[in-house]
Order: C-alpha cells, then sequence, then structure tokens
C-alpha cells in the first residue's frame, strides 16, 4: 500500500479553491469502516503536511522524506483502529511523522555525519505548519460566499474590481465584505482554538 503524495510546494497549506469538506474526524470515521475513497482523501488532506514535517521541520533529503513519508501513511493504515480520539487525528499524526524522522535521523547519523535539528527548532516548524492547517480549516468551515471571496482576495490576489466583476457585486462593496467575512473567521478561530499541541516523548 503507497500513498500518492501532492508534489506541490510542501507547505503550500493554502486556502486556494476552498470547498465545503468532511471532518478529520469525519473522514476517519469511514476510513474505519473501510471506505477506500475516505482514505484516499484523508492522505490527500494530510500528505503535504507529513511531507513538510519531513522536509521543513526535520531537513531530511528527498529520498528519506519520501522513505518516512511513505511508512508514515502505512502506519497509519495499519493502526487507525488504535487511535482513541477521531478528533486527535493531526496531532497523531504530527507524532507518528515526528518519531520516525528522528529515527531515519539517526540511522543516517550511523552511516555518515549529519546536521542535528535542535527540538526547539524542529517544534517551531511544526508550529507553523499546525497554524496554517487552523487556518485553512477555520476558512473551510465559512459560508460560500465567504470562502470565495476570501479566497479571491488573499489566495488568487484579485483586485476588487475582477472580484466584483465575478461575482456580480459592485466593486465598492468588495472590501465591507471581505471585512465582515474575516471577522466571522476570527470569531471561528476563536470559538475552535486548538489545544496546546501534546508534548513530544
Amino acid at each position: 500500500m503507497e500513498a500518492a503524495r501532492d508534489d506541490g510546494e510542501a507547505a503550500a497549506l493554502g486556502a486556494t479553491h476552498l470547498t465545503a469538506e468532511a471532518s478529520d474526524a469525519q473522514l476517519v470515521a469511514r476510513c474505519r469502516t473501510g471506505d477506500e475513497d475516505a482514505w484516499r482523501e484523508l492522505v490527500d488532506r494530510f500528505s503535504r503536511y507529513v511531507y513538510a514535517i519531513c522536509v521543513q521541520a526535520f531537513r531530511l533529503p528527498e529520498h528519506d522524506a519520501e522513505d518516512v513519508y511513505q511508512e508514515v501513511f502505512a502506519r497509519v493504515y495499519e493502526k487507525l483502529e488504535t487511535l482513541r480520539d477521531d478528533d486527535a487525528f493531526r496531532p497523531w499524526i504530527a507524532q507518528l511523522t515526528r518519531r520516525l524522522c528522528i529515527d531515519r535521523k539517526r540511522s543516517g547519523a550511523r552511516e555518515e555525519p549529519a546536521d542535528e535539528v535542535p527540538d526547539a527548532a524542529a517544534d517551531d516548524v511544526l508550529g507553523d505548519l499546525d497554524e496554517a492547517f487552523d487556518v485553512h480549516d477555520a476558512l473551510a468551515a465559512l459560508p460560500d460566499n465567504c470562502r470565495e471571496i476570501l479566497d479571491r482576495f488573499f489566495a488568487r490576489d484579485e483586485s476588487y474590481r475582477t472580484i466584483g466583476d465575478a461575482l456580480e457585486l459592485p466593486a465598492g462593496t468588495i472590501a465591507s465584505r471581505i471585512s465582515r467575512c474575516l471577522t466571522k473567521l476570527r470569531e471561528h478561530w476563536e470559538e475552535t482554538a486548538p489545544s496546546p499541541r501534546p508534548e513530544s516523548r
């Protein structure tokens, strides 16, 4: 069983072309029933996250990152039943990826000298990746009209006039609509503020 990796930029967790999507917990629950479509969607959702941990947080060379990436999803496939809380899938896969990256670096260091990655530096990158993922989730929870206008303005870098023409809205109203949608985004963020990421052992 191999997980197909998105070869786009590793940390590109942006909100481009957002659509309403199932929650992590819903996908995990479907995977538990043997739903292959849900498994493919789960891999697609977390592929860049896992790969970014490998290459950005732990600076693994490409061939090692590919090996760890495949091993992570192989273990997820085998051990998903051991996950106690479906809502905790992201911190669970992050910890699994972290452990496998550390094992790979230690194994490589026995063969040839390798640059050590301080725990604090890796934690900082993991924190940034988690924050990007949280923003994506918050955007995905907004109404369609807000997702569309924020996606166009921030992800596609479209002008007010271009957005107005595309959405058939007066260009002069775009700024106020963006402001209202950002308020909704902030409110959702505050309501669903993630718990601190568990410490690694």
